[in-house]
């Protein structure tokens, strides 16, 4: 039985209702300060996984490939119209939803945490991890750090960040229950270059969330179904 994406979601659940609910109570300044370590964490997580590439070039041409991609059919756009909605349907059914961002600030941010929540190599391959094993301790890990992540997020961005378990859930369950059928046509290297190319995307988000350089990071996500393929005729051909 799959319970490790479940709890995962609620941990989001419930740390984004707690931040939202303190709001303004916890200090701007550890607000400030976790967000850029928040931001820190996923730029050294990604330069880890980035680091065990096993195809460099399969990896670089995927990044290149998925962001052309995601340009083309504007998936960022699409993403900023649901995060859109998300922000005025909650800020309809909580009236208190401790957003003080500007309609820009809100997007920017919910955009990045959304593809650091939802599509962290972690979850990923705590996911598929737990399909095939049944080991769930990957995701317990995961589950901590974004309790405490939604927390601080939530104080700024309100009930809106709850609603990011959504994406997330769907996901990890998908790569859960399709590991079993997928896991024998993958190869190891083509593990550690999807791992790598989501060491990408947070090394982006990470810049994103520090406000260092707005990565249209959403419209890398291509990348991520693109890799495999890649590096499977990489290694057959080079």
């Amino acid at each position: 039985m799959i319970i490790g994406p479940y709890i995962n979601a609620l941990a989001i659940v419930s740390g984004a209702l707690i931040g939202a609910l303190l709001g303004g109570r916890i200090p701007e300044r550890l607000q400030i300060n976790l967000t850029l370590i928040f931001g820190l964490c996923s730029l050294c997580m990604g330069v880890v996984m980035v680091a065990k590439v096993a195809n460099m070039p399969a990896m670089i041409l995927a990044v290149l490939l998925g962001a052309i991609l995601g340009e083309i059919i504007l998936l960022e756009n699409g993403i900023n119209k649901l995060a859109s909605s998300a922000k005025g349907i909650v800020e309809k059914l909580f009236a208190h939803g401790g957003n003080r961002l500007s309609h820009e600030e809100f997007l920017s941010k919910f955009v990045a945490i959304m593809i650091l929540f939802s599509f962290s190599g972690t979850g990923i391959f705590g996911a598929i991890n737990e399909g095939m094993t049944g080991d769930i301790s990957i995701l317990i890990v995961k589950s901590f750090l974004d309790f405490f992540t939604a927390i601080i997020f939530a104080t700024s961005l309100g009930y809106a960040v709850a609603s990011i378990f959504i994406p997330q859930t769907l996901l990890q369950l998908l790569l859960a229950y399709s590991a079993v059928s997928i896991i024998p046509f993958v190869s190891p290297e083509m593990r550690t270059d999807f791992a790598a190319v989501g060491g990408m995307l947070m090394i982006a988000a990470g810049f994103r969330i520090c406000n260092i350089q707005l990565f249209r990071v959403a419209n890398m996500l291509p990348a991520l179904l693109l890799v495999m393929p890649i590096s499977h005729y990489w290694t057959v051909f080079f």
